[in-house]
């Protein structure tokens, strides 16, 4: 296939707004692709890139803007792929001035369309809608499969592309290659957030609730006595929590798969900042003087997997059940099962006393369903706060001159970031300085005459605000109000921060608890 028809497809999802219509563009290029294509083009159009790093930044990127375009379109994926590869092969000295001109030399064969969709595509800034969710349907579509069987096996592979190459390939035999595997993390469940105990038993009924820690998320894998912790991204981090990989190597069970967080606390059970459990998590250097600083305490609340038998997709309970069996209690979240509001309420009052976030609350009947936010699972936070995607920054006057202060803040859209407002609040100088370097590490433009600086947006920060105001100025129809940085989410990527359905969510959550007011 040629790479404009690919360009055609991106360029139509992006300006389409229908769900039903993305489906159908996207079903017509993938039943076009050839065999080999199919993985590439999946990628692509997710905005992914596949392979090695190739070893050019965004501004080296954006300083080829100016390459003459190719009038016909000549190239074509595949071989298009195989040029980009070679990027990641050059090495040695004057690497970097032969990676800009083998690029060169590709964007001059490229139209200027083309040229637009590569740019975007290797800095991270093709954002054209055709999310997970939508191409996972458009996998089901072209390849006649249910799109639940197609969405669980994404879940298990962690990635679109090579479920569309299996699908489309050999239907529900590809599908069936892609099971849980021991030392292989699949993507954590996710939860949504809801207003109170109250709404958490009227959307679950009889409910389990957990306290919800101020931690990082961790996958705990284990066979005999090998273990393995990986972060929420899929990290190996074993080597950062020795005490951990002990404590689950010491348990009976031949094999786990566990679900958990891993957090600092106080010698009175207190959490510690987050701030450090992050100085410990994944470090590389002087374990054992930090592990003496600050130990870590594991708390496990999902078994995925014992003993050779696989638990995804069996009910909370029975997977609860099997972790009661196979860890010790100290390791397992604090937990009540309730359909009774007042119960709730004094657990939660119990949560927040001990300095824990709030609850969560979760469906008794759920299977596991890795990498979905949905109603199975709901959080429960006294104060809103959303996960939200760095987009730019201005920078500092006064006392702030020569650091990037102000944050532009976005949350994920089907076509991108959608911006609701910024904020400076909440910054403490060490944050600014670390904020100031890594944000300038990201610039897609450092031009000494610009204010505003624009950046990759892969930095997801915690914002606390008051409540949603509705908005004019913002694209989304929503401002934060009262907005203030709680901390970096460095556990997180980009595409795990919060959606705008997520605020448009808790905008009609307030406009209830107004309406309700006297």
């Amino acid at each position: 296939m040629l790479l404009v028809t690919l360009v055609d497809t991106s360029d139509s999802v992006a300006v389409t707004r229908s769900r039903l219509a993305k489906v159908e563009l996207l079903v017509a290029c993938l039943r076009g692709l050839a065999a080999g294509e199919r993985e590439t083009a999946v990628a692509w159009l997710a905005g992914a890139l596949p392979g090695k790093r190739l070893g050019l930044g965004p501004a080296a990127i954006h300083g080829l803007r100016g390459v003459p375009a190719a009038a016909d379109a000549t190239l074509t994926i595949a071989a298009t792929r195989v040029r980009l590869d070679s990027l990641a092969e050059v090495a040695g000295k004057g690497s970097a001035q032969r990676r800009r001109e083998i690029l060169a030399a590709l964007l001059r064969d490229a139209t200027e369309r083309e040229q637009s969709f590569l740019a975007r595509l290797l800095v991270g800034e093709l954002r054209q809608g055709a999310l997970e969710g939508v191409m996972a349907d458009a996998i089901a579509a072209a390849a006649g499969l249910p799109a639940p069987d197609v969405r669980r096996a994404i879940m298990l592979a962690g990635a679109v592309a090579p479920v569309a190459a299996a699908a489309l390939a050999e239907g529900s035999a590809g599908l069936a290659r892609f099971k849980l595997e021991l030392f292989e993390p699949v993507s954590p469940m996710l939860a949504s957030p809801t207003e109170d105990v109250a709404s958490a038993l009227a959307a679950l009924g009889t409910a389990a609730f957990e306290y919800k820690l101020d931690g990082a998320r961790v996958q705990v894998h284990k066979r005999d006595a090998d273990v393995k912790i990986y972060s929420r991204t899929g990290r190996d981090v074993t080597f950062s929590l020795p005490e951990i990989a002990v404590e689950i190597a010491s348990l009976d069970a031949r094999s786990l798969i566990l679900d958990g967080e891993v957090i600092a606390l106080e010698p009175t059970g207190r959490p510690r900042p987050f701030q450090d459990t992050m100085r410990r998590f994944g470090r590389k250097l002087e374990i054992e003087d930090t592990l003496a600083e600050i130990p870590l305490s594991l708390y496990c609340f999902d078994c995925l997997h014992a003993d050779g038998e696989d638990l995804i997709d069996r009910p909370t309970e029975e997977r609860v059940a099997a972790l009661v069996r196979h860890v010790r209690p100290r390791t397992i979240v604090p937990r009540l099962v309730t359909r009774e509001p007042a119960a709730g309420e004094a657990f939660l009052a119990a949560a927040l006393g001990l300095g824990h976030e709030g609850l969560m609350a979760k469906s008794l009947s759920a299977s596991y369903e890795a990498g979905s936010r949905g109603a199975a699972w709901l959080k429960i936070k006294v104060a809103h706060t959303l996960d939200l995607v760095v987009l730019a920054a201005e920078w500092g006057s006064g006392r702030r001159r020569g650091w990037l202060s102000n944050l532009h803040l976005g949350a994920r859209g089907d076509d991108g970031f959608v911006m609701l407002g910024k904020t400076f609040k909440g910054l403490t100088d060490e944050t600014l300085a670390w904020q100031t370097e890594r944000l300038k590490a990201l610039a897609l433009d450092l031009d000494a005459a610009n204010y505003v600086v624009h950046v990759e947006p892969k930095l997801v920060v915690e914002i606390a605000f008051n409540e949603l105001q509705a908005s004019r100025r913002y694209p989304g129809g929503f401002a934060l109000r009262f907005a203030r940085v709680v901390r970096y989410r460095d556990d997180k990527t980009a595409q795990e921060a919060d959606t705008i359905e997520t605020v448009r969510a808790i905008a009609a959550g307030q406009r209830r608890s107004g309406e309700s007011e006297p």
